[in-house]
């Protein structure tokens, strides 16, 4: 049976003064339907270009991508991507940031009061129903980039696009929104692909974590299975072995390509 998403054979190259730069070079990965992958790797080695095809925001050189039986060659609201800057519109409302990703995708298939009626559905889905109203000058950096992914769910993507969405957010935030991450993607069984450079969270949030050689002509070094029960409790997974397994295992990768690119 085919995978939902497939990336199949993709490199990539940038045109450069000094001739052709090859970011990535033969990344394959097949994804099921509701699985939550993260990519991880030193910076450079193409995580966010490897997202970037996917959203169809960049074209492979060669290989391609595949979802749900489609071939991927330009963006679609299929594909939702929440970046680390929530890029909210400030002169809109909460509500109508998320308003304006409903109408643009669903104007001609919902009336009026569905569309409100989904607006708010989403915004409830973060908790963030409270500020509808309020603009995003007048909320902190965590509920901003709440509102992104409800703006980014409004639009039933099939895959939720990830670029390290937590990363300017202090720890105990981000420990919030992590944590409605995995409660929003139980109810939903969305299939996420999120970049981090946090390998607590890999293992906290994923099913699988991929970890990317370094660059350039980056590509996957290797694919960890994440296999802890769910609903995951931070707390309780600190002290168990097979949690700390899983992490020394992501750290022991890191360090080695660290330290020896040719290696591990």
């Amino acid at each position: 049976m085919a995978a939902y998403l497939s990336i199949e054979q993709v490199s990539i190259e940038f045109p450069t003064p000094n001739g052709p730069f090859k970011a990535l070079e033969d990344v394959s990965l097949k994804i099921d339907k509701g699985e939550f992958v993260s990519l991880i790797g030193h910076s450079g080695c193409g995580k966010s270009t490897v997202l970037n095809i996917v959203a169809g925001l960049h074209q492979a050189t060669r290989g391609g991508v595949i979802l749900d039986g489609k071939e991927v060659n330009s963006p679609g609201a299929e594909r939702a991507v929440v970046f680390q800057n929530h890029s909210l519109l400030p002169w809109l409302s909460c509500y109508d940031n998320v308003r304006l990703a409903v109408d643009t995708v669903f104007g001609k298939t919902m009336d009026k009061q569905e569309r409100h009626d989904w607006t708010m559905h989403n915004l409830k889905l973060v908790h963030m129903e409270h500020a509808a109203r309020k603009r995003p000058n007048e909320i902190s950096g965590g509920m901003k980039q709440r509102i992104g992914i409800a703006r980014a769910l409004a639009m039933k993507p099939k895959v939720l696009l990830m670029d390290e969405p937590f990363g300017a957010l202090d720890a105990l935030t981000r420990a919030h929104l992590q944590d409605s991450l995995m409660e929003i993607q139980t109810d939903l069984n969305n299939t996420v692909i999120m970049i981090t450079h946090d390998v607590d969270e890999a293992v906290l949030l994923s099913d699988r974590i991929v970890m990317m050689t370094n660059g350039p002509a980056a590509t996957i070094g290797e694919v960890l299975h994440v296999d802890l029960a769910r609903p995951r409790e931070r707390l309780e997974l600190a002290d168990q072995a097979d949690y700390n397994h899983y992490r020394a295992e992501v750290l022991t990768f890191l360090h080695k390509r660290h330290k020896h690119p040719a290696a591990a």
